[in-house]
């Protein structure tokens, strides 16, 4: 029955040799697209801790880019950019997008939060670089069982596919989106702008034209950063971050996120800073201020996180007997005489070769880098694997990547192995957290090619340029835009990395070392998790919506106030428009926000590195080991 399936999808819906599919302007075009999005996904990643979605956006982008070239050039207009080479595109764009979440959002800030350690540029690239290709391929080995025969949804992949179907087939309605993205695109730059650059621009104004005035004219004319609640609420906004600030980047995000994690993250402020961090202090356990609060709230936040997500795994039990008893099938040899689709599959060989490469790597740097010891290494990678395919059915399953989940696991497993090294807990759980996430993007981004009729093989190829073109501009940003001692502040909180960081430090220094009153708050906090967690699983769907979000409330208390207030602003904003207007929400919002966060944080990147004048250079080299 599978070879037969196999026939009647080659010859019904496969396109791929009759159709231009991996050419070099749809790697080259992913590429660019996937590397700029890293960057924008780097600055929200470490502002809010989520990772914002790229394929459907690179999609989008990429067809306004190529109508507009095929109106101007006519080579293009001959051989106009195909729906299969847009898919290709998006298989290259979304491994470069999301490489900021494979580490530079989580366990490198969590590095240096918990030993002071600056990870190196050409470190980071090495390690990244590694982390992802293993994923990449080990997600081979899965793509024949997951998606051809069993046929997971894989919901991002069905809605990539149905996004270049009508893309590629109603070009009027597509155009309309390309700039609609573009326009809201200008608009997070103009205010991202207004609030950091005109100081800058003061300054500089002021020292061509010779008119001191100016700097202090055009700083007094910027947006503020932040602003009081109300007037006379100054206190409120210093000592406990409770206020509006001046970024629709967390309006954006608050949309895309839902009304139910939007109000979860208000809930959450609340309670973390309008009544238990009056508490303490009041009762000088903390020092007034996001950092002093921050430094308590984060431990039951980080529980209460930790342990919905693992309960959550564990209840989807299923979901996990299912993936480990599809792993013989995955491997195992059909035993017709011909495979139909053996010409167009990855081949196994693949994913031996590169993932013993990978993975031998992995150790390696692991060892040289991290001291990592070589068996932690060996055991690490193999965890990796099997932890790499719950994560990918558990995708396909719900379209949600327990990431999180997976690191903790691994987490966990070395406070036992190696109880005191934070830097091994780290970096180990990095391994299984990165090539996780990349092994769901491939399938994900292969679930579209499959319903497209794509050669599986070529995307795969473009997925590892992706990969390289992610870490080589993401991490030189990284490197260049953040600064250590901003890290855990109002101005990068760095949410995730707080939670590695803290999982680290308890596992490490023992509950001993935890502020006053932290331990029982951890212990609520994870009961809370376990009972929604639990609620979720089990509840009637009617009752479900009124549940708040884990990950709303335990991402509350690791971020200032004022972002929760704007991502619920912003959630409450979609949630009308979709009650209002649900047509116009469903084809403009998620473009429209896409194009605000991606605009303003570019444009907020742009500034740092502008600012720095003549010494960008000299920093630029220092960076690079050059000076």
């Amino acid at each position: 029955m599978h070879h037969d399936e196999a026939r009647a999808w080659l010859r019904d819906v496969y396109q791929g040799d009759r159709v231009r599919q991996l050419s070099v302007r749809s790697v080259v075009s992913g590429m660019l697209i996937g590397a700029i999005m890293s960057v924008s996904n780097l600055y929200v990643g470490l502002k809010t801790g989520w990772g914002l979605g790229v394929t459907i956006t690179a999609c989008i982008i990429a067809f306004g880019v190529f109508r507009a070239l095929e109106a101007v050039i006519p080579a293009y207009k001959r051989n106009p950019f195909s729906i299969l080479e847009n898919n290709t595109m998006s298989s290259a764009a979304s491994a470069a997008g999301y490489m900021a979440s494979a580490g530079l959002t989580s366990a490198f800030p969590a590095l240096y939060l918990t030993t002071g350690r600056i990870l190196t540029w050409w470190e980071m690239i090495g390690w990244l670089s590694t982390i992802s290709v293993l994923g990449v391929f080990m997600a081979v080995p899965l793509k024949r069982q997951l998606i051809n025969i069993d046929k997971l949804p894989f919901p991002s992949g069905i809605a990539t596919a149905e996004t270049l179907r009508s893309m590629h087939s109603a070009g009027k309605e597509s155009i309309g989106k390309a700039r609609s993205l573009m326009w809201s695109a200008g608009l997070g730059a103009l205010v991202a702008f207004w609030r950091d650059g005109l100081g800058h621009l003061g300054a500089w104004l002021a020292i061509k034209l010779d008119r001191p005035d100016l700097k202090s004219t055009l700083e007094g004319a910027a947006i503020p950063d932040s602003v009081p609640l109300y007037p006379g609420a100054g206190g409120l906004l210093e000592r406990y971050t409770i206020g509006f600030e001046g970024s629709l980047i967390m309006i954006a995000a608050g949309a895309i996120m839902g009304i139910r994690v939007g109000t979860s993250l208000l809930l959450g402020a609340l309670i973390y800073y309008g009544i238990i961090g009056p508490q303490l202090v009041n009762n000088g356990i903390v020092e007034p201020g996001y950092k002093g609060i921050v430094s308590w709230t984060m431990w039951p936040a980080t529980s209460l996180m930790v342990t919905s997500s693992m309960v959550s795994l564990g209840l989807r039990w299923r979901t996990i007997v299912r993936a480990m008893s599809g792993l013989k099938a995955a491997f195992s040899k059909d035993k017709a005489p011909v495979d139909p689709l053996a010409h167009i599959e990855v081949p196994t060989s693949w994913f031996v070769w590169g993932t013993l490469i990978s993975g031998g790597m992995a150790v390696y740097l692991g060892h040289a880098w991290f001291g990592v010891t070589w068996w932690m290494g060996i055991l690490a990678v193999i965890m990796t694997f099997f932890l790499a395919i719950v994560a990918a059915r558990a995708t396909g399953e719900t379209d949600v990547t327990p990431v999180g989940a997976m690191g903790k696991i691994t987490q966990l497993s070395y406070g036992m192995i190696a109880p005191s090294n934070m830097t091994t807990n780290l970096m180990t759980a990095s391994i299984t957290a990165g090539a996780s996430s990349h092994a769901a993007d491939l399938l994900t981004d292969l679930k579209a090619g499959y319903l497209l009729g794509a050669n599986p093989r070529q995307q795969t190829i473009a997925q590892l340029f992706g990969v390289m073109a992610g870490s080589l501009l993401a991490v030189p940003v990284y490197t260049l835009v953040v600064r250590p001692e901003q890290l855990g502040t109002a101005a990068l909180p760095a949410p995730s990395a707080k939670v590695w960081a803290g999982v680290a430090k308890m596992l490490a220094n023992g509950l001993d070392s935890l502020p006053a009153g932290a331990f029982a708050a951890m212990v609520a906090g994870a009961v809370l998790g376990a009972v929604l967690a639990v609620a979720e699983e089990y509840l009637p769907q009617r009752y479900k919506r009124w549940l708040p979000s884990a990950t709303g409330l335990g991402i509350a208390g690791v971020i200032p106030a004022f972002n929760a207030l704007s991502m619920f602003i912003g959630s409450l904003l979609a949630w009308r428009l979709v009650k209002t207007k649900p047509e116009v929400a469903d084809r403009y919002l998620v473009t429209v926000s896409s194009g605000l966060i991606a605009g303003e944080s570019l444009m907020g990147v742009g500034i740092i590195l502008a600012s720095q004048g003549g010494g960008m250079l000299h920093e630029l080299m220092k960076a690079f080991g050059g000076g």
